[in-house]
Formats: structure tokens, sequence, C-alpha cells
């Protein structure tokens, strides 16, 4: 072991204060290239482009979750809940790597430049490499991250309704972006926890601590993760990246970096994605400022719709997004892409990536998918939504839906 990991190395978070680096596992895991790209991906994609200070990282957020999960561990611990060396090593590396497979601007583009693979299936890949890479220190971990350790309640602090992502991103959201809306207290929360029955449970008295993170991840999606302005502005980078893509498979390629092209050139699914070493390995190269990249030198394509759609992201010059519970009438998509087709002088085809239009869920508790329990004083477990006395509780529950056109203004 090093000097400086006897001295215990210490990172100073602005969210969570001095975190702790506690052991050479972790200190390999932070230190390894994979984790590294987590410093050049954006954790709220292009939400900065709505506030200004949101522009936080993956990395960021990892360490936090990381710190959360050490202090949920010491809890457990001393309410007399035995945990071995091994598990409480791996369940930090567990939600350490948890987001380790996000790509460029994290969910923004998860669709646009894979097909239908998803950043939980890739985080789990990159994690099981890395654990041959280490000769099998993560075994455990992975077992821990994929939920089929025996004892249940640690993946539950890794992924669930109440778990340490969720504690830090909300917190590390609501601080950066200034949305106080979303403050929650993770430590009063963790604090609250305990174990029954192998499940993870709130202690009856910190059922109002679950109320208000209830309630306020209601309202981060709505102000921040799905705000109108942020769902401009995806839908241009996606139809960007659509356009390059499209030019690519007609044999007119543009710039790319050579890991992206790889992306470009082929829709790789996960069959693909898994059969050839090469996409993994490009995909671990693959961050914000790729694409960024693209971006400032495709303004200059000469391909209208690309160099347009650059321009405008690059300047700011943002859709118009109008924003509905009913969802928007073939007819009038049809008529607001013929419009802009007069309007910029390109066929009617091409208008489809200046008139986009999609549907938003917000679902901010679901107590079928494995809901919070709370201990009662009398030793019952109860659903959050069942023990609360709040009606907005149970309103919680309900899934939102709402339907958005985004055209140029």
């Amino acid at each position: 072991m090093t000097a400086q990991l006897r001295r215990k190395t210490i990172i100073n978070d602005p969210v969570h204060g001095f975190i702790t680096i506690p052991n050479r596992l972790v200190f390999d895991l932070i230190n390894h290239p994979w984790f590294q790209r987590l410093r050049r991906i954006k954790q709220l994609g292009l939400t900065e482009q709505v506030y200004p200070g949101a522009i936080h990282t993956r990395f960021h957020h990892a360490l936090g979750a990381m710190h959360l999960m050490t202090l949920a561990l010491d809890n457990l611990r001393a309410k007399g809940h035995y945990i071995w060396d091994a598990e409480y090593e791996a369940a930090l590396a567990a939600i350490l790597l948890h987001d380790i497979g996000h790509g460029p601007f994290s969910h923004a583009l998860e669709t646009a430049l894979l097909d239908n693979v998803h950043h939980e299936d890739i985080s789990l890949l990159m994690i099981e490499r890395l654990n041959r890479e280490m000769d099998g220190a993560l075994s455990l971990a992975i077992q821990i991250f994929n939920g089929t350790y025996p004892r249940k309640f640690f993946h539950q602090l890794v992924s669930s309704q109440l778990d340490m992502d969720r504690l830090d991103y909300l917190q590390r959201d609501s601080f950066f972006t200034g949305v106080q809306e979303g403050a929650i207290n993770p430590e009063r929360i963790i604090k609250m926890l305990d174990v029954a029955d192998d499940k993870l449970v709130v202690a009856e008295k910190g059922i109002y601590s679950i109320e208000n993170f209830l309630v306020a991840r209601r309202l981060m999606y709505w102000q921040v993760y799905l705000h109108k302005t942020t769902v401009s502005t995806e839908q241009m980078l996606i139809q960007a990246i659509r356009r390059a893509r499209k030019l690519f498979t007609e044999g007119k390629p543009v710039f790319a970096s050579p890991a992206l092209r790889l992306f470009f050139e082929t829709s790789v699914s996960w069959e693909i994605f898994t059969s050839h070493e090469k996409y993994a390995e490009a995909f671990a190269l693959l961050d914000d400022h790729d694409i960024w990249a693209c971006i400032k030198m495709w303004q200059y394509e000469s391909d209208a719709v690309l160099s347009r759609l650059s321009n405008m992201l690059l300047n700011r010059k943002l859709y118009k997004v109008r924003m509905g519970d009913e969802k928007i009438p073939e007819a009038e998509m049809k008529a607001e892409r013929k419009k802009w087709a007069q309007e910029l002088g390109i066929s009617l085809a091409d208008a489809e990536y200046f008139v986009t239009y999609g549907k938003l869920t917000n679902a901010a508790y679901q107590p079928k998918d494995e809901g919070i329990l709370i201990a009662t004083r009398r030793g019952e477990l109860k659903d959050v939504a069942e023990a609360s006395d709040l009606p907005n509780i149970k309103a919680l529950t309900k899934i939102v839906k709402k339907y958005f056109l985004c055209h140029p203004k």
C-alpha cells in the first residue's frame, strides 16, 4: 500500500464535504482510465443550457454515491447488522461503478448512438471486464450490482427507489442547478435506514424525510430533468447525430473521432456490441468532447441540415417547445413540417429533423417496483404510500404523461 493510501486519500466535495478513499481497490478503480472518462461526461447532459451551474460530472456523482454508501454501511453496522469487510468493499465498488457505462451527455444520446442498448447493460459489461483485468477482485461487487447476492439489501443500496444513487443525484443536482425545491437531507435519511427480513427499511420517525425525498424527486423531474429547454436542446443534438449517421450510410462521411465513427458507420445492437471487442473499446473512449468537436466542425459542412443544426446548437438558437397533456395530432405535425420545409427551403423529408415530437413521463414513486418500506413502532412493514398520512404521496404513484412538439422559433 502506498504512503498516499496510508494517509487516507481525501477529496473535497462541494456537496458532501470531505470524501475519504477507504481502500486500495477503490483507489485503483477511481484511477482507471474508464472511470476517469466520467470526468468528461456531464451529469445532466445539456441542462446547463437552462441552469448554467449544472456543469458537474458523472465522476462527481459516482464519488458522492460511494461516500453515501460508506455512511449507510457504517450506520447498519452500528445498528448491529454484521457486514463482512469483503461485502463492505464490494458494495462500495458496485455503487462507484454503477454509471461507468454512460455515454456522451449521459441519457441524452442513449438511443441515438446505440440501437436499444441501455447504459446499465454497458456498465455491467465494463465491470465484468474490469473484474477480469483485476483477477476477480470485483466478483462480489458484480453479484451485488446484479442483485444475485443472497443478502438482498446490498443491491437495494445500489439500485432501488431509495438507493445511494438517487440520494446523491437529487442533492447534487439541486445544489448545482440552484433549484432549492429539490434539496433533500441524505444523511438524515441514511440515519433512518435499517434492515428487516433482509430488506432495506426506514424507521417510522424518518417518514417525513422520505415524503420530502419523493416530492423533491417529482419537482426535480419537471423543473430540471424534463425542463422544456432541456428537451429542446437534447432533441436538436439527437437530430444532428441522426443526420450525421444518415450521411455516413449514404457514403458521405463527415468529421468524427475514430471511436465515434464506428457508431456512425453501423447500427450497433447489443448483439453486435458484445460480439465485437472493438465496439466496447471504442465506447470506453467516448465522452462529451467527441460530440462537441463534431458539432463545431459540422457547422461548416456542405450538408445544409447538419450545418444548420450544429450552428443553432453552438449559438443557442434552440427549438421552441409546445407541451401539453394531449397527444399531438398527426395532422398538426404534418402541417408544422410543411411550414418549416417552406420556411427553411428544404424538403419535407429533411423538415423531420427540425420538427420533432415525443412523450415525457414522470413517475416519482412506483410501489409495485419493490417500494420503500416503513418499519412501524409496532414492528410492521408498510409501504410508504400506505404509511404516510399525506394524500400527495399516494398521488405521486401516478405516472404523469406529457406530449411535446419541437420546432424552430
